[in-house]
């Protein structure tokens, strides 16, 4: 069992959509020493509100503060621990591939069996989009390694908690 050191939290804001409001909230996790692993940040349904979807690494009991600071500050008006909540999450992959003439048809097959597809073809490679959770995305990166990954771009998890039934 990984120590509560090493615990994954999954915090998703709703924060007015303003500038400067992703600084101040990356700058309590900096200055606690906890490193961001994954941030995504976007507009929601309402343009006034943004969703910052955050992934750390570290330990409970300093999660907790980060939480009650990031409560108290004036653009921040929701924070979601996804800790012991039941959620979905997802992230997409642009992987630009080595298209030599021997590996095609093993790309299109792996582009097949995850359920990602081929958004750009050039002479000599192809760039994959690949949507799931982090272990899917991780899986496909490690069986296309071999065939010649060109780039990465990965968009950071999004999630949201599933509604009770």
């Amino acid at each position: 069992m990984a120590n509560e050191k090493d615990k994954r939290h999954i915090l998703s804001m709703l924060v007015d959509n303003q500038p400067g409001v992703l600084s101040r909230v990356a700058g309590f996790f900096s200055s606690r020493g906890f490193n961001i692993d994954s941030l995504c940040v976007s507009e929601t349904h309402d343009p006034l509100i943004s969703r910052i979807t955050l992934v750390a690494m570290g330990d409970m009991a300093v999660l907790e503060q980060i939480k009650k600071q990031l409560n108290k500050l004036i653009n921040v008006i929701k924070v979601l621990d996804f800790t012991d909540v039941d959620y979905v999450e997802r992230e997409t992959a642009l992987v630009k591939l080595r298209a030599r003439p021997e590996h095609r048809a093993e790309i299109l097959r792996m582009t097949g069996i995850f359920r990602s597809r081929v958004v750009d073809v050039g002479s000599d490679f192809y760039t994959v989009e690949i949507t799931g959770d982090e272990g899917k995305i991780n899986a496909f990166l490690k069986l296309v390694k071999n065939m010649g990954i060109k780039e990465v771009a990965r968009t950071g998890l999004v999630a949201l908690a599933r509604e009770k039934k």
